[in-house]
């Protein structure tokens, strides 16, 4: 094809496309069946990782829940059976160990099969200024929370590259898309989470295999404990999550196969003129939304099971 034939084909194709994307915000992309799906969740064991069990679980699909915690993990696979799940497996891994990954994935492959939908949930926080965060806590921070993605996606790649069909979930957060004050290392992990999510989908897309889907989420603050005392100014526009509605909204972009998932509305259109405006305008709106000040009254992770 020559050079004129194609940039033709790319400028058509790129109207039509952005025609399809202007439709789907009236009529959404229908909800796709995951019964029977095998769906890894690692952070299952409290928080968002147990409500999307629970919200899958009532769509029928076989569970893996993985999590540091084997009485949490435990909690959250009896509660997704009473929720009618018809296979819950429970699995106690760290996913900041890649070999202890490995194992655990192998495990799920001999006992389970092979996993549809992968998502890597589990996430730890510091909320520290960077000259005041231990150096042991935050290599933790980044192997927790981007390191384990990497394991993750080793382990059960593979396979969904060789049946072209799969699903990728990265639950990252808007601190992966601005930086944020006393979340220096937390926002490193995230940033990264995403930069990576977004390099496998572009690998994907370059080895034409378009049955494997990514969804990446960037939420503000869920209140599930992990951001106990972060603060928000302007609660309506800007408002601490909750956790029931964050679960669902997830959920729902994974079935969908949204690719992008950034809640909500404000921090969209914020990261979208980001770039396009002078940084010490960015700090302004920092400022006046309370954003830059959002972490002065954190009291450390309490969790909420």
């Amino acid at each position: 094809m020559n050079l004129f034939l194609e940039t033709l084909k790319v400028l058509v194709l790129s109207t039509y496309y952005l025609l399809e994307s202007l439709v789907r915000c009236v009529i959404p992309r229908r909800k796709k069946n995951v019964t029977g799906e095998i769906v890894l969740i690692t952070g299952s064991g409290s928080g968002i990782g147990r409500l999307m069990a629970l919200k899958f679980a009532r769509l029928g699909a076989v569970l893996v829940l993985w999590d540091i915690d084997p009485e949490g993990n435990k909690e959250t696979g009896r509660l997704a059976k009473e929720a009618g799940a018809v296979r819950v497996h429970t699995y106690t891994c760290d996913c900041s160990k890649r070999e202890e990954v490995y194992k655990v994935a192998d495990q799920v492959k001999k006992e389970v099969g092979d996993v549809n939908i992968l998502i890597n949930n589990a996430g730890i926080v510091s909320g520290k200024k960077f000259i005041e965060s231990l150096d042991s806590r935050m290599q933790k921070t980044m192997e927790v929370n981007a390191m384990a993605h990497f394991w993750t996606y080793k382990a059960f790649l593979p396979a969904m590259v060789a049946s072209n069909c799969g699903h990728l979930v990265s639950i990252a957060s808007a601190a992966g898309l601005f930086g944020t004050n006393e979340l220096a290392d937390y926002c490193a992990s995230k940033f990264a989470a995403v930069g990576f999510a977004e390099t496998i989908d572009v690998e994907m897309h370059a080895l034409k295999k378009t049955g494997i889907k990514t969804t990446i989420v960037c939420p503000y603050f869920i209140n599930t404990g992990m951001f106990d005392g972060v603060t928000t100014r302007f609660p309506r526009l800007l408002p601490i999550l909750d956790p029931e509605y964050a679960a669902e909204t997830i959920v729902n972009a994974i079935l969908r196969e949204q690719v992008y998932l950034i809640i909500p509305a404000l921090v969209c259109i914020l990261f979208a003129v980001k770039n396009l405006l002078p940084t010490k305008v960015i700090h302004l709106w920092e400022d006046y939304t309370g954003v830059s000040h959002s972490m002065d009254h954190f009291r450390g992770w309490v969790k909420k099971d």
